[in-house]
C-alpha cells in the first residue's frame, strides 16, 4: 500500500497501516451523498468557469463527462477501488480517469470541508422534503378518522386512569397537532440548513474570484454561508434535523403506546389491522402490536442519535476535525427511521377500526365527578367545597359499593341540598360533551372547528 494514489498523498510519504486505512474509510456510507456529489461537482465546474480558471469548453466537457459518471453509477459499471476513502474521492477519481488532468483541476479552490458540507446540505433538503411529505399523509389520515368519531365517546384518561369523557376525534386531534408543530420545525430546519458552504474552502474560502452568490443560486441555495469558518467547523443543521426526527419520533411512539394499549384485550377500544401485527412463534392466538413496538424501539435509536452527535460536538474545537466524518451514520439512519416510522404509524392510523360501544361500556361514572362539582358550582357553591365534597360523594359510594350514578337523590341530598331530581342527567357522555364546546374543547361544535382547522393547515400548508 502506497499514498500514491490518495488525494492527500505528498506530505505523507508513510502509507497508513491496513486497520487505519479501513477504519478512516466512510465511502461504505457517504455514497448516499453521490448524487449530491455530482451536482455539486457541476455546479462547480461552472463556477471555475465563471472565475476563469476553466474554460467554457472546458467546464462543459467536465459537466458532460460527470453526467455520464452518473448515468454509469446508477447502471451499476463503476466500482470502487481501494484507494476510494469516500464517495469524493471516487468521484474526482472516476472523472480524472476519464479526463485525464482535466478531471483532476475540478478541485482547484475547494476542499473536502466545504465540498462535503454542500452535499450534506443538498442531502438535507430533500429528507425534510421527504419528511414533510410523509407527516402530511399521516396527518391526512388523523383528520379522515377525526372526521367520523366526533361524538364517539371516549374514556380520556391522565396517570393511565380514567379521567374525563372526550371524544375519540378529539383525542386524534392532540396528535395532528403536535405532529403539525414538528411539520412547522421542519420547514424553519429547511430555511436554516439552506445556506452553501461551497467556496469556503478548509477554513479561509477560496483563494480564487469564485462568485459564491451565483453558485449558490445555480444550486437552489438562499444565499452562500456568511462566514468560511462557520462553514465548515459546525454541524447545528444536522443536529437541527435529529432534534426534528426526535421529536416526531417521540409524538409517535406514545402515539404508539397508547395504540398498544387501547387495543389490549382489557380496553378492546380499537383493532390493529393485521397488515401491521405478527404472531407468535408459539402461541397460535396471539396478534402483536409489532409494528407499533418496532416504531416505539426505534424512537430510542433516533433520540440516541441526537445525543451521540451532541456530544461529538461539544468536546471538540472550533474548525474542521475528523471526529466530523461520524455526522453522518447518524443522520442517514435517523432520517431512514423516521421517515419509515411515520409510513407505518399512518398505515396503522388508516386501518384502524374503533370499537365504539366498547369505548361507550368503559365508561366509568366516576369521570363525571368535575361534572358534578361543576353542577353544584352551577347552584353557588365555591368550587373547592364543590370538589371536596364531591370527593365524599365518590369515596361513599366506593364504599358501599355503588356506582357514583346510581346513588339516590336522597342519598346526594345528605351530602348537599343544592342537588335536585336534574343531578342525574349529568351522568350522560353526549351531555358532558356538550358542556366543553370552548374553543379547542371536547365539544363537538369545538371538534368540528378544530378539523376545520386542521383542512385548512393541510390545505395551505404550513405558515
Amino acid at each position: 500500500m502506497s499514498t500514491e494514489n490518495k488525494i492527500w498523498g505528498g506530505r505523507i510519504q508513510q502509507p497508513p497501516s491496513a486497520l487505519m486505512d479501513a477504519y478512516g474509510k466512510s465511502i461504505h456510507f457517504d455514497c448516499k451523498l453521490f448524487d449530491a456529489d455530482i451536482t455539486v461537482n457541476r455546479a462547480w465546474a461552472l463556477a471555475l468557469a465563471d472565475a476563469g480558471i476553466l474554460s467554457a469548453a472546458e467546464a462543459e466537457s467536465i459537466r458532460h463527462e460527470l453526467a455520464q459518471i452518473q448515468r454509469d453509477y446508477h447502471a451499476g459499471k463503476l466500482a470502487f477501488s481501494p484507494a476510494d476513502e469516500d464517495i469524493h474521492s471516487a468521484n474526482e477519481r472516476w472523472l480524472t480517469e476519464r479526463l485525464g488532468d482535466l478531471g483532476a483541476r475540478i478541485h482547484t479552490g475547494r476542499s473536502r470541508n466545504d465540498q462535503v458540507a454542500t452535499d450534506v446540505r443538498l442531502y438535507l433538503r430533500e429528507a425534510y422534503q421527504e419528511l414533510q411529505q410523509a407527516l402530511t399523509d399521516l396527518l391526512t389520515a388523523l383528520v379522515t378518522m377525526a372526521e367520523e368519531h366526533v361524538q364517539t365517546a371516549f374514556p380520556g384518561q391522565t396517570h393511565l386512569r380514567q379521567a374525563q369523557p372526550i371524544s375519540w376525534a378529539h383525542y386524534l386531534l392532540a396528535f395532528f397537532f403536535q405532529l403539525q408543530r414538528d411539520q412547522q420545525r421542519l420547514m424553519d430546519g429547511y430555511k436554516r440548513c439552506n445556506y452553501m458552504p461551497l467556496g469556503s474552502g478548509a477554513i479561509a474560502g477560496a483563494a480564487f474570484p469564485i462568485d459564491r452568490h451565483n453558485l449558490a443560486r445555480e444550486l437552489g441555495f438562499t444565499a452562500p454561508s456568511e462566514n468560511s469558518y462557520d462553514a465548515t467547523a459546525d454541524r447545528d443543521v444536522i443536529i437541527e434535523m435529529l432534534y426534528g426526527c426526535s421529536q416526531i419520533m417521540t409524538h409517535l411512539s406514545r402515539l404508539a403506546e397508547d395504540f398498544i394499549i387501547w387495543s389490549s384485550e382489557p380496553y378492546g377500544y380499537i383493532e390493529i389491522d393485521e397488515s401491521y401485527t405478527t404472531g407468535s412463534s408459539m402461541m397460535p392466538q396471539k396478534k402483536n402490536p409489532d409494528s407499533l413496538e418496532l416504531l416505539r424501539g426505534k424512537s430510542a435509536r433516533v433520540i440516541g442519535h441526537l445525543v451521540s452527535l451532541l456530544m461529538l460536538m461539544k468536546g471538540i474545537p472550533t474548525a474542521y476535525v475528523r471526529d466530523l466524518q461520524e455526522d453522518k451514520e447518524p443522520l442517514f439512519d435517523a432520517v431512514e427511521q423516521t421517515v419509515n416510522s411515520i409510513r407505518i404509524a399512518t398505515g396503522v392510523v388508516s386501518t384502524l377500526k374503533v370499537d365504539n360501544q366498547r369505548m361507550v361500556q368503559a365508561l366509568d361514572a366516576a369521570l363525571y365527578a368535575t361534572d358534578l362539582a361543576d353542577y353544584l358550582v352551577k347552584k353557588g357553591m365555591p368550587f373547592r367545597q364543590a370538589h371536596h365534597l364531591v370527593g365524599a360523594i365518590v369515596a361513599e359510594a366506593e364504599h358501599i359499593g355503588v356506582p357514583l350514578d346510581e346513588l339516590t337523590l336522597q342519598q346526594l341530598q345528605t351530602h348537599s341540598e343544592l342537588f335536585n331530581e336534574d343531578v342525574h342527567g349529568i351522568f350522560d357522555p353526549q351531555a358532558a360533551l356538550g358542556k366543553r364546546n370552548l374553543y379547542g374543547g371536547t365539544g363537538p361544535e369545538s371538534v368540528r372547528q378544530q378539523i376545520d382547522l386542521a383542512k385548512k393547515y393541510l390545505g395551505d400548508g404550513p405558515e
